[in-house]
C-alpha cells in the first residue's frame, strides 16, 4: 500500500459501518422493481392475448420507450422484467453510487469532516479510494441481492443474473464519473450536479436513440447503450459488460490523477470571488441566490426536453387510430381520433411535468442540507421568522415548475401544431399550464417531509416516484381507478378533449394546501439540525 492510500482498510470498514446503510434504499428499490416484475406478470397478464396486447401497446408508444428502452419480448416473464428493470435499475444504482462517492469525498471536505480525518494517519487519496470502494461494493450488493431474489422468485437464472450484472456495472461506471466530477466541481453540490447531469443526459439520449431507431453508432457511443445491448432474456450477450468495466477503470485512473493536482477543499473549476458586500437582503433573495445556477441549467434542459418530447408528439400521427393499442393503453376511453390525439398530448406533457417537479424537490431538500450544515440558525438569529424563511423556499419551489412547463410546453406546442395533429399552439400550451397545480401537489410531499419529518428526508422523493410509476405504467398494467387516483396527474383536466372536468383541479389543490400547512407547522415547531 502506497503512502497516498495508507489507512484505507480502516477507513473503509468504519465508513461502511456508519454510512453503508445510505445505499440500502437504492438496493431496496431496484430489488423491488425486479422482483415485483416477476411476481405480478402472470397475475396482470394471465393469457397470451393480454401479453400480445401489452407488446403492441408498448411498441406503439415511443414516449414509454424513451424511459424503458426497447421492448424486445414482453410475452415472457423474463422479457418483461428485462424491459421494465434494465434501464431504471441501472439508473437508480448509478444514482446511489454518485451520492455515495460525492458524500465521502467533497461532502466531507465541505463539512469539515475531512480535516478531522486528515489529522490521523491517512494518505492523500485515502478518502477518494474509500468513497470509490463503498460505491463499488454497494453496486455489487445491488446485483447480488436483486439478482438472487429475482431468481428465487421465479426468474430465469441466466437472464436474471445478466440483468443484475448490468445494474452493477452501470453503478461502477458512474462511480468513476462521480470520482472525476468530485475533482472538478467547486463543491459537493457542483460535483453532484455534474454527475447527475451526465447520467440524465446519457439516459435520455439512450432512450431517444432507441425510440427513433437512430443509427447503431449512437447506441455504442453511449455507455448506457452498452448495457441495453446485453439484451437479457434475448440474445444474452455478456461481453458488453467488459466495455463498462474498462470504462470504469479508465475513469478511476483519471480521477486519482486529478485528485493529486487539486487543492484541498477546491475543485479544478474554482469559483470566482464573490462581491465585497452581499446582495441578498432577505430570505427571498437568499433562496434565489442559492438556486439561481441550477434553475438556469434546468431551464436549458427543459428546452431540450421540449424538443425531445415534441418529436414524439409529431411521430404519433400514423400510430393513433380509434382501434389502436395506444387507445387502450393511453386514451382510457377516448372515442374519437381527435380525443386520442389530445390524450396522447396530455400523456407527453405529464411526463414533462414529472421532470418539472424534480428541481423543486431539490430546492426543498436544500433547506434541509443548509440546516444540517448549520447555516440556518444564524439566519434565525436575525429578525427573520422561521415561517418567512421557509415560505421563501416554498414559493421558489412552486414558481419554478411554471417556468419549466412554459418553456417545454411552448416548444412541444409549436412542434405539435406544425405536424397536422389537429391542435394549435395555444391549446397545447394552455394544457401545459393546467398541469402545474398537480405538480405543486407532488412538490407538496417534499414541503411536508422537510418541514415536519426531516429525519426521513428521502421520503421527499415519494411524490415523484409514485407519480412516475402510476402515470407511466398504470394504464398499461390495468391499475384500478383508486390506484391511478393516487397520482395528482390523473386528476388534471384534459382541455384538449371534449367535456373537460375541472373538479380534479380543486381536489389536488386542497391536498397541496394540506401538505403545505403541515410542513409549515412542523418547521415552525421542531428543533433545527437534528438527525
Amino acid at each position: 500500500m502506497t503512502t497516498s492510500t495508507v489507512g484505507t482498510p480502516t477507513l473503509l470498514r468504519t465508513s461502511l459501518k456508519h454510512d453503508g446503510r445510505s445505499f440500502a434504499p437504492w438496493l431496496a428499490i431496484v430489488t423491488l422493481l425486479s422482483v415485483s416484475s416477476v411476481l405480478i406478470y402472470d397475475w396482470i397478464f394471465p393469457d397470451q392475448a393480454d401479453r400480445e396486447s401489452l407488446q403492441q401497446a408498448i411498441d406503439s408508444n415511443p414516449a414509454i420507450g424513451l424511459i424503458f428502452g426497447p421492448a424486445n419480448d414482453l410475452l415472457t416473464t423474463d422479457g418483461f422484467n428485462a424491459w421494465r428493470s434494465l434501464a431504471l435499475g441501472g439508473f437508480l444504482t448509478a444514482m446511489g453510487a454518485i451520492f455515495m462517492v460525492v458524500r465521502a469525498t467533497r461532502g466531507q471536505e465541505d463539512s469539515g469532516q475531512a480535516e478531522l480525518l486528515a489529522s490521523g494517519v491517512l494518505g492523500r487519496s485515502t478518502r477518494l479510494l474509500t468513497g470509490v470502494g463503498m460505491a463499488l461494493i454497494g453496486s455489487l450488493a445491488v446485483g447480488i441481492v436483486a439478482g438472487g431474489l429475482t431468481v428465487l422468485c421465479g426468474g430465469g437464472a441466466e437472464n436474471s443474473w445478466l440483468l443484475a450484472c448490468t445494474w452493477t456495472v452501470t453503478g461502477w461506471m458512474f462511480t468513476g464519473v462521480a470520482a472525476v466530477s468530485a475533482q472538478i466541481g467547486a463543491d459537493s453540490r457542483t460535483s453532484t450536479a455534474i454527475s447527475v447531469g451526465t447520467l440524465g443526459t446519457l439516459f435520455i439520449l439512450r432512450g431517444f436513440a432507441y425510440s427513433v431507431e437512430a443509427p447503431e453508432w449512437t447506441i455504442w457511443a453511449n455507455p448506457l447503450g452498452w448495457m441495453q445491448e446485453t439484451s437479457p432474456a434475448g440474445e444474452n450477450l455478456w461481453w458488453p459488460l467488459l466495455l463498462g468495466i474498462a470504462l470504469t477503470a479508465v475513469l478511476l485512473v483519471v480521477a486519482f490523477a486529478l485528485e493529486g493536482g487539486r487543492d484541498f477543499g477546491q475543485g479544478l473549476i474554482k469559483p470566482g470571488p464573490g462581491p465585497d458586500r452581499g446582495k441578498a437582503r432577505g430570505p427571498w433573495g437568499l433562496a434565489w441566490r442559492l438556486s439561481k445556477g441550477s434553475a438556469i441549467t434546468w431551464t436549458i434542459a427543459f428546452v431540450l426536453l421540449g424538443f425531445v418530447f415534441g418529436f414524439f408528439a409529431t411521430s404519433i400521427t400514423d400510430l393513433i387510430s380509434e382501434d389502436s393499442p395506444v387507445a387502450a393503453a393511453l386514451a382510457a376511453g377516448a372515442v374519437s381520433p381527435d380525443d386520442l390525439v389530445g390524450e396522447f398530448m396530455v400523456t407527453v406533457l405529464s411526463l414533462v411535468a414529472i421532470f418539472a417537479a424534480i428541481p423543486s424537490v431539490q430546492v426543498m431538500l436544500r433547506v434541509r442540507s443548509e440546516e444540517m450544515e448549520d447555516r440556518v440558525e444564524p439566519i434565525m438569529a436575525t429578525a427573520t421568522a422561521r415561517s418567512r424563511y421557509y415560505a421563501a423556499n416554498v414559493a421558489l419551489a412552486l414558481l419554478l415548475p411554471i417556468v419549466y412547463m412554459a418553456v417545454a410546453g411552448l416548444v412541444i406546442a409549436v412542434l405539435a401544431s406544425g405536424a397536422d395533429l389537429g391542435v394549435n399552439v395555444g391549446e397545447v400550451w394552455f394544457q401545459a399550464f393546467v398541469i402545474v397545480p398537480a405538480i405543486w401537489t407532488i412538490i407538496g410531499v417534499s414541503i411536508l417531509v422537510v418541514g415536519a419529518r426531516p429525519k426521513v428526508a428521502v421520503a421527499a422523493w415519494g411524490g415523484v416516484a409514485a407519480t412516475f410509476v402510476i402515470t407511466l405504467l398504470g394504464p398499461s398494467f390495468k391499475f384500478p381507478d383508486w390506484a391511478l387516483g393516487i397520482s395528482p396527474l390523473w386528476h388534471v383536466p384534459h382541455t384538449l378533449v371534449a367535456d373537460t372536468d375541472w373538479t380534479g383541479l380543486g381536489w389536488v389543490s386542497l391536498f397541496t394546501l394540506g401538505f403545505a400547512l403541515v410542513g409549515f407547522a412542523g418547521f415552525r415547531r421542531r428543533d433545527l439540525a437534528v438527525e
